[in-house]
C-alpha cells in the first residue's frame, strides 16, 4: 500500500519560494494564505525565516529597487512598488539609498535609446518623450530636463 504523501508546512512552502528569489514578507503571506495555510501558521513560519534571516524586507526592497532601476524606472514609481508590498519606510529609503544613482542621467539614457533618431524640438514628439519618463517614474522636473537635454545633444 502506497504511504500517503504529508503536505508540506508553511515554514517548507514558503522556503520553497524564497530559494527561487527574494520575497517581501507580505508577499509571502499573500502566497501561502492562497495554497490554504492558516494565518497563525504562516505567521509563525514567515517569522522564523525572518530570524534566520531568510527573509528580509530590507534586502527584498534593495533587490527589487536595483532591478527596476536596470529596467528602466524611476525613483517614484519604484517606491509605490515597495510600498504595494508592505515594506517599512525607512527600508524604502535605505534601498533607494544603495541604488545611488544619477536619475537625470537615466532618465536621458532611456529618451537616447528609445527617441535617439526622433527630432525633440518637435513639441508633440517631446511631449511623448516626457509623458513616457513620467509613467516610468521620473518626476516632472528630471522628464522635462531629460527631454530638453536629449534634444541639445542630438543637434549636435
Amino acid at each position: 500500500m502506497k504511504k500517503k504523501r504529508e503536505e508540506p508546512s508553511a515554514y517548507q512552502r514558503a522556503l520553497a519560494l524564497l530559494v527561487r528569489r527574494e520575497h517581501s514578507r507580505k508577499e509571502l503571506g499573500r502566497k501561502l494564505k492562497a495554497k490554504g495555510i492558516e494565518r497563525e501558521d504562516a505567521d509563525t513560519a514567515l517569522d522564523k525565516l525572518n530570524k534566520q534571516d531568510f527573509q528580509n524586507d530590507a534586502r527584498f526592497a534593495e533587490v527589487l529597487a536595483r532591478s527596476r532601476v536596470s529596467a528602466g524606472y524611476g525613483p517614484i514609481r519604484i517606491r509605490a512598488e515597495l510600498g504595494t508590498h508592505g515594506i517599512a519606510r525607512e527600508d524604502v529609503d535605505a534601498a533607494m539609498e544603495a541604488i545611488n544613482t544619477d536619475w537625470a542621467t537615466t532618465a536621458h539614457e532611456l529618451i537616447s535609446r528609445k527617441y535617439g533618431n526622433k527630432d525633440l524640438s518637435d513639441q508633440a514628439i517631446r511631449r511623448k518623450a516626457t509623458d513616457f519618463l513620467l509613467r516610468r517614474g521620473f518626476d516632472h522636473r528630471i522628464a522635462f530636463a531629460a527631454t530638453k537635454l536629449s534634444n541639445h545633444v542630438l543637434d549636435e
